[in-house]
């Protein structure tokens, strides 16, 4: 730190008739502090994979799987090193150890299990290890027929070290007392010669001492990195399959609004396509003031429900539910249905209020006031949203909005919510997701929170650092082969993989894609398959599955969207795809490989139009094949990435076809497919390495 802090300085009193001066830091003193600093520090430790924004925010990872810390460790000469993680759930005084091992090129890395869904903090240790430099030296003396009565000595006095260390074993002593006992007994009665020496050395180098100094042996030149922090989340943060679906359209009658009871019976056909996640746009009350009508119309007409988005009426706002829904017991009633069926429920955390909110009425310091005394519609321009205004999180404004919508998150963590999407996070301060995630954390870490923010790349890496667990990408609009290609590799390979994990949705209530709107059917297949099997999390709209496309003219949006309307829906009608979702979401749940994100690796196939990619977690290696022209049929050659187990190119692997479930060999590195759309526009296959059993 710049300026006196009293240890690299003096301060003197005042010369008499004086007002009192400040003394110059004494250089010598200072130069001493630094040296000692420096000194202190002789290990170079750098590029620390879970170091983000130098340390200012969390990395992620998940409670039970394993996760890979790497650094750039090296030191001045050719002393041997040693490295190690030191990590601690946060609050707790015991830490644990990892060691680390060298990759290539300085690179050294190793694996931790961070047990609990829970703050932990980390830091890197390294240090001179001269024992086992001692060992590599004396090996090639020993090898060149030198002489070595005094490294012998040099390593009795490194192993006597070992034991005044203080951090060895009980068994790691008496091991070290005995090897050095007998070594003493052999010296004496054999006498000195060059056999001796061998002999000894045979003693005291045994692998197995050398193994034990490596654990316990002094810590020479001991370096500690700074500590870092990572947040550990419950797999579903990482791992998870939405389904998302209006709760008013769940009656099948389009005359009927629906309620949650129409959702429990909604619940089977939800649980048996594959889905974990059941996630709900907003369940509120909806205001009338500017409600919308039909495919987004100004004019509402009489009985037309409104968009959910447009929150607060007089039967109340945040924490509140519509009152057609049902009541706070018949949703705490679907809670639990939903659990007994092995999903989850999502909400939607929606900020905007619609102008009968009560907190207008309440707080009206919360909003922006026009000079004609109204409140400035939300707007983004030439877009408006009559029917919504938006909260002021600063002037008077701050502390309480802040704690009201931390409230709001909580009351529904109370009703036993744990997941919400955050409807347009991009829009709000970030200083207030900041302090609300981590408020919430406090009280339940296992809260998950999806961004729902298609913004600006910068802006969506923000969100992630500062604590959201997923969040929307630009997967929906990458639909060509290097482009997919390009942006999977940004995600999974630079330093985004710390921190953000995306949530492949295919579509969403405001996003009908343009290539879905002219693909039809081997379209929402081919993008199904993409984002279930490269993405960790995925989500559709419910609709995908009958691939449902119909466009208002020239938009990314839905010809009689249910945001304005509640629709009935035939989910059985010919040409739905619900069997393609139901083989991904089982292939998902029995494949390792396939439940990791950042294991992708693209292999070569010869047309511009199919996507090759592999994914492998131990001996599980699925290889998919994607034809990305859903008009089209692709005839191509593939490489079998025969090199990923060890093998060459003439070599032979097991394959099972994981669609149809025949078995068969591959010989050699080179094959031919052909993928017709209609039929079917994807392959998957699991590979199998020589000696794994199928």
């Amino acid at each position: 730190m710049l300026g006196n802090n009293g240890t690299n300085g003096t301060h003197q009193d005042a010369a008499p008739g004086t007002a009192g001066t400040r003394s110059q830091p004494d250089p010598e003193a200072r130069s001493d502090a630094r040296l000692r600093a420096l000194a202190a520090q002789r290990i170079a430790i750098e590029g620390v994979s879970i170091e983000i924004d130098g340390g200012r925010f969390p990395a992620k990872a998940v409670a039970g799987q394993p996760t890979v810390i790497e650094a750039d460790i090296f030191s001045d000469g050719h002393d041997s090193i040693a490295a190690a993680i030191l990590w601690r759930r946060a609050g707790d005084e015991d830490a644990s150890e990892s060691a680390m091992t060298l990759v290539e090129n300085d690179r050294w890395a190793t694996s931790v299990v961070f047990s609990e869904n829970d703050y932990y903090e980390c830091t890197i240790l390294a240090w001179r290890d001269l024992f086992t430099t001692w060992h590599k030296e004396v090996t090639k003396k020993l090898a060149a027929g030198q002489r070595i009565a005094l490294e012998l000595e040099e390593g009795r006095r490194l192993l006597q070290a070992g034991l005044e260390d203080g951090h060895a074993s009980g068994e790691a002593r008496a091991t070290v007392i005995g090897v050095l006992a007998a070594d003493s007994a052999y010296a004496e009665a054999a006498g000195d010669d060059a056999s001796v020496d061998a002999a000894r050395f045979a003693r005291l180098g045994d692998p197995s001492v050398l193994a034990l100094m490596q654990q316990f042996g002094p810590r020479t030149n001991l370096t500690e990195y700074k500590t870092l922090t990572v947040f550990v989340d419950r797999k579903p943060a990482a791992f998870s399959a939405w389904y998302e679906l209006m709760p008013r359209s769940q009656s099948g009658d389009v005359n009927r609004h629906g309620t949650f009871d129409d959702v429990i019976a909604r619940l089977p056909y939800v649980r048996d396509l594959g889905f974990d996640v059941l996630y709900f746009p907003p369940i509120h009350p909806i205001g009338k003031t500017n409600r919308k009508g039909r495919n987004n119309s100004l004019t509402a007409q009489e009985g037309e429900p409104g968009s959910p988005y447009a929150i607060g009426s007089e039967a109340g706002g945040h924490d509140a539910i519509h009152p057609e829904l049902g009541s706070f017991d018949d949703f705490r009633r679907l809670i639990a249905a939903a659990k007994d069926h092995g999903l989850e429920i999502a909400l939607d955390f929606a900020i905007q209020c619609s102008p009968d909110h009560p907190w207008i009425r309440e707080h009206p310091e919360w909003f922006d006031w026009r000079p004609d005394g109204t409140i400035k519609f939300a707007e983004n321009p030439p877009k408006k949203y009559e029917d919504i205004v938006n909260v002021h999180f600063y002037r008077g404004a701050i502390p309480s909005l802040w704690y009201a919508l931390r409230d709001v998150v909580l009351f529904w963590v109370d009703q036993g919510v744990r997941i919400f999407r955050v409807d347009n996070p991009h829009t709000k301060p970030f200083p207030f997701w900041e302090w609300l995630i981590e408020e919430v954390r406090r009280k339940d870490p296992g809260v998950i929170f999806l961004a729902e923010a298609f913004t600006r790349p910068k802006v969506m890496k923000r969100l992630a650092k500062l604590g959201y667990s997923q969040s929307y990408s630009y997967f929906t609009w990458r639909n060509e082969k290097q482009e997919i290609i390009d942006y999977l590799t940004e995600l999974t390979q630079e330093e985004c993989r710390e921190y953000m994990r995306p949530n492949f949705f295919v579509n969403t209530p405001d996003i009908n894609p343009r290539f879905l709107q002219t693909s039809g059917r081997p379209g929402f297949r081919t993008r199904l398959v993409l984002a279930a099997t490269l993405g960790g999390n995925y989500g559709v709209y419910n609709g995908f599955e009958i691939c449902e496309a119909a466009p208002v003219p020239g938009k990314e949006e839905y010809l009689n969207s249910e945001k304005y309307e509640i629709r009935a829906w035939d989910m059985n009608q010919p040409g739905n795809i619900q069997d393609d979702i139901r083989l991904m979401n089982r292939l998902r749940r029995t494949h390792p490989a396939l439940q990791d994100f950042t294991n992708v690796k693209f292999y070569n196939a010869s047309s511009d139009k199919v996507l090759s990619y592999g994914k492998q977690t131990g001996n599980d290696f699925v290889l998919i094949h994607v034809n990305l022209d859903p008009h089209n049929t692709q005839a191509f050659e593939f490489e079998v990435p025969l090199w990923e187990f060890g093998l060459p190119d003439e070599a032979s692997v097991e394959v099972r076809d994981l669609i149809h479930g025949n078995s068969f060999t591959w010989h050699g590195k080179n094959h031919w497919l052909e993928l017709e759309p209609h039929s079917r526009p994807y392959a998957i296959w699991q590979l199998f390495a020589p000696g794994v059993p199928r």
